[in-house]
């Protein structure tokens, strides 16, 4: 399985302003933005670590995802949430030959922890033998930092602070995460209840 984020943040969504005032940042001086491209840097680290930790996309942009096959033939649960829109699903022969599906063999179930494509009939296609299964489509809270949860978007601001403070610190290379925003994420990690399976 591969996912790809086809569509990046642009830097108008990422809250600049807001991380400054987080920070308490001087404001009013004429190098007032000298200090951008630094912090959206860390505003994105923030953003990829938490995305990373609890399987939320927080801004929204494209993805492609392609599978050997269903792990579901019913269902197919997606590898992110909250999903919004499935733009194409397509299933991919040996070959490198494409079939796109047509809209109505198939449905988005919306769900906050485990959105799942699904079989408008009895079952999804068929992947053949040697071949994949490709789904492009849309996750994400909202287009800008306001649609982000506030309890998400607080723990993005005290991360990447963490991050700004100890930016020559090398022994935090581990991942280690400040017990305030591992709180603040706890309730948005998906829970696994069924090993090995789709859901």
């Amino acid at each position: 399985m591969m996912l790809v984020e086809e569509t990046t943040v642009p830097d108008a969504a990422l809250p600049v302003a807001e991380f400054k005032a987080h920070l308490r940042l001087g404001t009013g001086f004429a190098e007032d933005g000298a200090q951008d491209g630094l912090l959206r840097s860390f505003l994105r680290a923030a953003l990829a670590a938490i995305e990373a930790r609890t399987g939320k996309v927080l801004i929204e942009r494209d993805f492609s995802w392609v599978l050997a096959d269903w792990r579901d033939p019913v269902a197919q649960a997606l590898p992110v949430a909250p999903v919004t829109q499935v733009h194409e699903v397509a299933i991919i022969d040996r070959l490198g030959g494409e079939t796109v599906l047509a809209p109505a063999q198939y449905r988005l179930e919306a769900d906050m922890q485990r959105p799942r494509l699904v079989a408008a009939q009895a079952c999804l296609p068929v992947v053949p033998r040697g071949g994949s299964a490709r789904l492009l489509f849309r996750a994400g809270f909202g287009a800008g930092w306001s649609g982000i949860p506030s309890d998400l978007a607080q723990a993005v601001l005290l991360l990447a602070a963490h991050y700004y403070e100890y930016r020559d610190e090398t022994a935090l290379s581990r991942g280690c995460m400040p017990f305030g925003v591992s709180s603040l994420i706890e309730r948005y990690r998906t829970v696994r209840l069924l090993a090995g399976h789709g859901r």
